[in-house]
């Protein structure tokens, strides 16, 4: 495919900084949508909405878990799921001449925490000093509405892609992946996927598994007063997640011998990340849960893991009489993904660093290897399809005062904009 001349080019750019104000509008009204986990509706008839009012071809569509669950890359869900949807935009030229493009990103964001401890609501975007704050300005709504503009700036330039183009707005990408999975199902494909994750315009060059679960604890309850004849399930808890951390230690240990990963520090992380239990301050509780996560490495086998979770936690119980009896539990409930690694991209790597290197100046982006995950194993792992993640700086992810980087989001704009029209090819709209 001939890649567009500098004039076009320079077309693009133009209208990518014509319409910034309107697109960083755009976003604060996407980020003032609270779309936790089982409340991303309302967002995602947001991004419906302006698919629409743009003209492409709109599918829009209720996941249905049941129709998933067959699914290499499946996670279980343990929420009421009924509004959950997927939104697909398409452009489709009458003729196609040049090669498909995957353009994705998810409304979903995680729980804020305490609101007293933002120094702005998290739901009221606030621009200060270039940076826009709010939960999901920088993972990823800035990513997603960045793809949209991006094409709008293809358009008001006077253009169109020579290639179908698919914008997908998915959920679940924080705790499943079932978005992104509902796609793959729904039988989109194209030669190249692009997700414009916040990464500080670092190109991810692979990323860990991660699996998450629940350690369901149950002791014996009784008076406080005479606790010692009773079997504490919080703090029966507290170390069986002891036992965990063990675990993490040596699968961090052989990390070390990995082709990939051998010399990032820690690429593993366990977390007990929600944690409930107790009835009664003066009674011995007989109940715990603890919700955890935990990484694992690219070709790292699910089940494996699996098992050495479950005899880790046997293993922590063996030596409690109350437990040997009655043994925790653990429920897989949420991400089953493996790691994932780019490999056979490297047209697609080409095209994007030529794109990147016409905004930044420098060659190609830097690499990260990461230590979470994203979509992007679905599309590698089962369709064959290269997939690129890369996108603006962020700061926050997950914690307190969530922020991006404008001038950042319109750097990416502009890359991805160059990116839509070498890889797909341009004609005259």
């Amino acid at each position: 495919m001939k890649p567009p001349d500098s004039g076009a080019n320079a077309a693009i750019r133009r209208a990518v900084e014509a319409g910034f104000e309107a697109q960083t509008r755009f976003l604060a009204e996407l980020v003032a949508i609270p779309s936790v986990r089982g409340q991303e509706a309302p967002a995602q008839d947001m991004m419906e909405a302006a698919l629409r009012e743009r003209g492409y071809a709109v599918d829009a569509w209720t996941i249905d878990p049941a129709a998933l669950a067959p699914l290499p890359g499946f996670g279980p869900v343990t929420h009421d799921f009924s509004r959950a949807r997927t939104v697909v935009g398409s452009w489709r030229p009458e003729t196609a001449t040049g090669r498909s493009l995957i353009l994705q990103g998810h409304v979903d964001v995680v729980p804020p925490g305490p609101l007293e401890m933002w120094t702005t609501p998290p739901f009221e975007p606030a621009i200060r000093n270039g940076w826009m704050h709010g939960r999901g300005a920088g993972d990823m709504k800035s990513g997603l509405v960045g793809a949209l503009f991006a094409l709008d700036a293809i358009r008001a330039a006077g253009y169109a892609p020579a290639a179908p183009v698919h914008l997908q707005s998915v959920i679940e990408e924080e705790s499943t992946g079932l978005g992104a999975l509902s796609a793959c199902q729904r039988g989109y494909r194209a030669d190249c996927v692009l997700i414009p994750e916040p990464g500080d315009h670092c190109l991810t060059r692979a990323q860990v598994g991660v699996l998450w679960f629940r350690l369901r604890v149950r002791g014996r309850p009784t008076h406080v007063a005479v606790a010692g004849t009773g079997s504490n399930a919080i703090t029966a808890a507290m170390r069986m997640v002891e036992a965990l951390q063990g675990l993490e230690a040596e699968w961090n240990e052989r990390a070390k011998a990995h082709p990939i990963y051998a010399h990032v520090d820690h690429p593993l992380n366990f977390n007990p990340g929600v944690i409930s239990g107790g009835d009664w301050p003066s009674s011995v509780p007989a109940w715990c849960d603890v919700d955890c996560r935990i990484g694992i490495l690219p070709g790292a086998r699910i089940e494996d893991a699996q098992a050495e979770i479950q005899g880790c936690v046997a293993q922590a119980a063996s030596g409690d009489p109350f437990l040997r009896e009655n043994p925790p539990e653990v429920v897989w409930n949420g991400f089953l993904a493996e790691g994932w690694v780019l490999e056979n991209a490297e047209e697609p790597e080409s095209v994007f660093a030529d794109a990147f290197s016409t905004v930044f100046g420098a060659p190609a982006p830097e690499e990260r290897l990461m230590t979470a995950l994203t979509d992007t194993r679905f599309y590698g792992l089962y369709h064959g399809m290269p997939a690129l993640c890369w996108g603006p700086i962020a700061e926050n992810i997950h914690g307190f005062d969530e922020r991006v980087d404008l001038d950042s989001v319109k750097r990416s704009t502009e890359v991805m904009a160059l990116f839509i029209a070498s890889w797909c090819g341009l004609v005259k709209a």
